[in-house]
């Protein structure tokens, strides 16, 4: 596990994760992940493969994501801590596997249909 950067995807968001071993310090974009995440679901949505596997404060994660929106980004670093985790340790794999952590979520946003205001939306039908 050292420095090597492992990639996390979701809808268009792409987080690049870098691990080490450390005091459990969290770092989004040079910011805290307080500052870079406010909500707390989404800090525990990314801390949740360290508490899943009992790795929680043994590592400093360094991330840098971009594109997305919060919800995206913050299971893109998911997916990336998942990764390097596996990488550094094939025991922790079945008990990430089993939660969700390690499958790259393929829902994009439908795009845009001609003739239509949304994706699916219609206008309004009048029959006369």
């Amino acid at each position: 596990m050292s420095d090597t950067v492992y990639v996390g995807r979701r809808k268009t968001a792409v987080a690049r994760v870098m691990l080490r071993p450390g005091n459990g310090t969290v770092t989004v974009n040079k910011r805290t992940l307080e500052a870079a995440f406010p909500l707390k679901t989404h800090r525990d949505d990314i801390v949740a493969p360290f508490e899943v596997t009992d790795n929680a404060g043994k590592y400093d994660v360094f991330v840098n994501v971009r594109g997305g929106g919060q919800t995206g980004q913050a299971e893109a670093i998911r997916l990336a801590i998942s990764r390097a985790l596996t990488d550094g340790n094939i025991e922790l794999r079945p008990v990430l596997k089993q939660e969700g952590f390690l499958r790259r979520d393929p829902r994009m946003v439908e795009r845009k249909k001609y003739g239509r205001p949304k994706a699916r939306k219609r206008f309004q039908f009048s029959k006369r």
